[in-house]
């Protein structure tokens, strides 16, 4: 099976090379790589032509894209339409492979022969240079696993290995997103596929920095309401995931409400309660 990595970037030159060299480094060989840039500012494209210059004539299939700035979910749909191989792996360009990580997912894939198209891996999260235990609720785990991506995103997008006929039958990321571009994308795959787990620490993330998403945006949930309505209004749930989904749906403008209310948003409180009791009358 062939793979072609996907990594999006901005302003993130000083750990472009990282993300790189952990593919290069793979005990599977990645047939491609891509990395798009959304608009980067740092001289992105400098340092990774200084990087090819210094392989001295033993150059990857490393292709470079631009785009003018428009996001995290519009550059790695640019990368996964350019794509030329059966399988995409998509990593931030903070973040990094251990050096088996392909080799463990296509032997995953091998093992199930190839009934499912979506596969991921554990996790090692690194902040400020220390390594760090994650929560309980960001456990990791395969199978159908739907109802477990309701509160929160659990699937990192570092770690997947993707067939592309996915795209074609459920979309790209949401460009219409400013974050939580992956909760959405996890729960219209989760909703009928079968997710494979590699149970072994094989994707690095690294936290801490300045331009994480998390940062960017204050409440979250903002962006995971939005792609719960857009989920349960396709119509495409069974009667028990819209439930679920209807459930969660819910708490989440409650906890968004609560928040509004500490911070005297007269706005945002009536457009909240008008949401909640919508939804509520739909549950």
């Amino acid at each position: 099976m062939n793979v072609s990595a996907v990594i999006p970037t901005f302003n993130r030159g000083h750990c472009l090379l990282r993300a790189i060299n952990s593919i290069l480094a793979q005990t599977t060989p990645v047939e491609e790589i891509i990395v798009v840039d959304d608009g980067s500012t740092d001289k992105t494209y400098d340092l990774l032509k200084n990087k090819l210059l210094d392989m001295q004539g033993q150059l990857p299939n490393i292709r470079y894209l631009y785009q003018e700035n428009k996001g995290v979910s519009a550059a790695r749909n640019l990368g996964i339409k350019e794509a030329e191989n059966e399988y995409v792996a998509l990593l931030d360009s903070d973040d990094a492979w251990m050096e088996t990580k392909i080799e463990r997912q296509v032997l995953k894939l091998e093992e199930k022969k190839f009934s499912c198209r979506i596969t991921h891996t554990e996790e090692i999260w690194m902040k400020n240079g220390q390594r760090i235990n994650p929560k309980k609720k960001h456990k990791k785990s395969g199978g159908f696993i739907f109802e477990k991506c309701l509160p929160l995103c659990c699937i990192s997008p570092s770690s997947v290995l993707l067939h592309r006929t996915l795209f074609d039958d459920y979309g790209f990321f949401d460009e219409k997103l400013p974050a939580c571009e992956d909760y959405d994308m996890w729960l219209r795959l989760c909703a009928f596929e079968e997710v494979l787990f590699v149970d072994e620490a094989l994707t690095i993330k690294y936290g801490g920095h300045a331009d994480q998403l998390s940062r960017a945006f204050w409440g979250m949930d903002r962006f995971r309401v939005q792609a719960l309505e857009k989920l349960i209004n396709s119509g495409e749930l069974s009667k028990t995931q819209r439930s679920k989904a209807l459930e969660i749906l819910v708490k989440k403008i409650e906890i968004l409400l609560l928040g509004a209310k500490k911070r005297e948003k007269k706005e945002t409180i009536q457009n909240l309660d008008m949401k909640l009791n919508y939804w509520l009358e739909m549950i």
